[in-house]
This record gives C-alpha cells, structure tokens and sequence, in this order.
C-alpha cells in the first residue's frame, strides 16, 4: 500500500473504471491524448455507472507521491497520474455558481 500525504493511503483517492464513457447513442468517450503510451479519455465510467469527466494531470510531491492535499472535492486520481472530476460534483459546481450570481 502506498502512502499519501499525512499516510492516507493514495488507494483511497484512486479511480477504478470500468473504462471509457459510452454517450446515450452509444458512442465511447473521445481520446482527448496520452500519457505513458496510454490514451486519455474524455470522460470514464466507473463499475457503478457514475460518470467522470478529465480536468487535469495529478501533482506529485518532491519525493513522487501524489499529492492528494491538492484534489478538490468530487477528483479521483486515476493511473497513470491523470485527474477526473465526478459529474456529481460538476453540477454541484455549477449550482453553486448559479447561486451567487441571483
């Protein structure tokens, strides 16, 4: 088991997908990239169904620890360091937003 910042195990901040999202009319999500010979989707699908979108690479600290202080609610760390946000959260986010500006 590999340790996190303040020893929380990273597992607890990592992704396990099912693989790439799949649209209503049954397309896969887009390869956006790659990273370390692997594609980056767009959006993935989790073994539940939940949906999350990609935002970004994952930081790593001096000595090659993710840095999972740097996460925002609703992100996932996914191998091999790329970060996906919740859909969930996404609309959270949103709302949010929508709230302050009434």
């Amino acid at each position: 088991m590999r340790l996190g910042t303040r020893s929380v195990p990273v597992e607890y901040y990592t992704l396990r997908i099912a693989g790439p999202a799949v649209s209503q009319s049954g397309a896969e999500s887009a390869i956006i990239g790659y990273l370390a010979d692997r594609p980056i989707f767009g959006s993935v699908t989790d073994s539940s169904g939940a949906r999350y979108r990609y935002v970004g690479l994952a930081a790593r600290l001096s000595d090659g620890r993710f840095d999972i202080e740097s996460l925002s609610p609703g992100e996932w760390i996914l191998e091999p360091g790329l970060i996906y946000r919740s859909e969930d959260a996404l609309v959270g986010t949103r709302e949010a937003a929508a709230n302050l500006q009434l």
